[in-house]
């Protein structure tokens, strides 16, 4: 085995601060994950929400508050640009797979693009719905 030594660098590229210099690139790539995650979550609340429309009206009125109130409103507002970010980043590794935009300006530059664009849709949806 070769004499590697390993006590001197880090064993993480997730080591954020003195290690690893965040990049846009592995920052969209956490955040895909991340909101794929929070997709779920959104998912278990409207789950959540049709449940009580189907037990009674007391805990309907109650979920159907919390979701048409301005927090409701707030979660919405998050679960849509998740889902639209989550999407994009789908498309991205399409995009990838078909062995398009692997250099590293293309990657950056989708990488803000994502972002730019989610927060875009996630806002049009917010006014058309």
């Amino acid at each position: 085995m070769a004499d590697v030594n390993r006590g001197n660098r880090p064993l993480s590229p997730f080591m954020l601060g003195k290690y690893y210099r965040p990049q846009i690139t592995s920052m969209s790539s956490i955040m895909v994950r991340i909101t794929g995650i929070a997709s779920l979550g959104t998912a278990f609340l409207v789950v959540c929400w049709l449940l009580a429309a189907a037990t009674s009206d007391a805990a309907y009125a109650t979920m159907n508050g919390l979701l048409t109130g301005w927090f409701g409103d707030l979660v919405m507002l998050l679960a849509a640009w998740a889902i639209w970010y989550h999407m994009l980043g789908r498309l991205r590794h399409v995009i990838w797979d078909f062995g398009y935009g692997l250099d590293l300006a293309t990657s950056e530059k989708m990488g803000w693009g994502m972002f730019v664009l989610a927060t875009v849709l996630a806002i049009f949806t917010a006014i058309v719905l």
